[in-house]
């Protein structure tokens, strides 16, 4: 058998609760774990790399252009370790003859929709200050902790794929909601069958009480919501994003902020990440920050590692492999 050699880089989740996903690996190779920087160059990444023929990849470092073209022995597999792609340069990949698969969206759909409701929630119920106030002893400050009923609202749902259709459906079911959703490629089929209608952008913002970023990101995507679309919004709606931070102008959105447009935002993604108590969003008191953790529910990560760990298996095996994009 071909010496295989396993780096799983920036994932502190593969193997921590399912640690038979790294006992199936280390039956195959060496595994090492690798923690590095977002900003790594694509060299100095490729230089760490050297001798690994095989990479489980979070969602960061960026495995560019430079990355291929400088790692010196062939990277014969890379799984990501979730469903984007962002961060792989796939074209110079398939240059480089490099396999890239991902996780099939269907096992983060549940755990990510769901998130991006949680999220709102405790947002919009003031649910982590009211916690603080208890831990402090200041029960008395119950009643600063005012927030709005969700059932009934106008929810705005932008990108309506894998799991922004999931969080339509939470929304419309859940809290009787009147729905509106943004995307070409909606499920015309199943929108009519919900009862949830498929509008413009410009409608969107127009009127919703709440909006829920659910978005690929690509080239059309990018900055989709910047100031003249946060001019357009209902003064004092709440946002969620559980997709990419990529999708919003962040000085856009900290200008609404200040100014009252948009009541509170919640995030579990970031342009830096991590990103720390110094940062404009983080110390916001309108902002919910959470650490890019909406996967992380006990049956997706079990299902992202052993995707990952088939994707490894299956390869050193010559069987065929799920979810290639490169």
């Amino acid at each position: 058998m071909k010496n295989y050699r396993i780096a799983i880089i920036n994932s502190s989740s593969f193997g921590k609760y399912f640690p038979d996903h790294l006992k199936r690996l280390e039956k195959i190779g060496e595994v090492k774990h690798f923690t590095f920087e977002n900003s790594i160059s694509g060299k100095e990444l490729a230089d760490a790399l050297q001798g690994f023929n095989i990479v489980i990849a979070s969602v960061r470092p960026f495995f560019d252009k430079a990355f291929f073209d400088n790692k010196k022995d062939p990277l014969l597999l890379l799984s990501r370790h979730g469903i984007g792609f962002n961060n792989v340069d796939v074209i110079a990949a398939k240059e480089h003859g490099t396999i890239v698969t991902i996780v099939p969206p269907l096992v983060e759909r549940d755990a990510v929709a769901e998130n991006a409701v949680t999220n709102l929630l405790a947002l919009i119920r003031q649910t982590v200050q009211s916690q603080a106030a208890v831990k402090s002893n200041e029960w008395k400050k119950r009643a600063s902790f005012l927030g709005i009923n969700v059932t009934g609202k106008v929810v705005g749902v932008i990108g309506c794929g894998n799991i922004g259709s999931r969080v339509a459906e939470i929304f419309k079911h859940g809290f009787n909601a009147r729905l509106l959703v943004v995307d070409p490629k909606v499920n015309k089929e199943w929108a009519h069958k919900n009862n949830i209608e498929i509008v413009e952008l410009d409608y969107l913002l127009q009127n919703s009480d709440i909006i829920s970023l659910n978005a690929s990101l690509n080239e059309t995507s990018y900055h989709i919501l910047k100031e003249p679309q946060f001019s357009l919004m209902k003064k004092g709606v709440y946002i969620t994003n559980t997709a990419r931070a990529e999708l919003i102008d962040e000085s856009a959105l900290l200008n609404a902020l200040d100014s009252g447009i948009v009541a509170g935002h919640a995030t579990d993604v970031m342009y830096v990440e991590p990103s720390y108590d110094d940062h404009p969003l983080v110390k916001h008191p309108k902002v919910l920050v959470t650490p890019h953790t909406s996967a992380y529910a006990i049956e997706c990560l079990q299902g992202m590692g052993e995707k990952c760990v088939q994707d490894v298996e299956n390869f050193v095996n010559n069987l065929e492999l799920q979810s290639v994009v490169s």
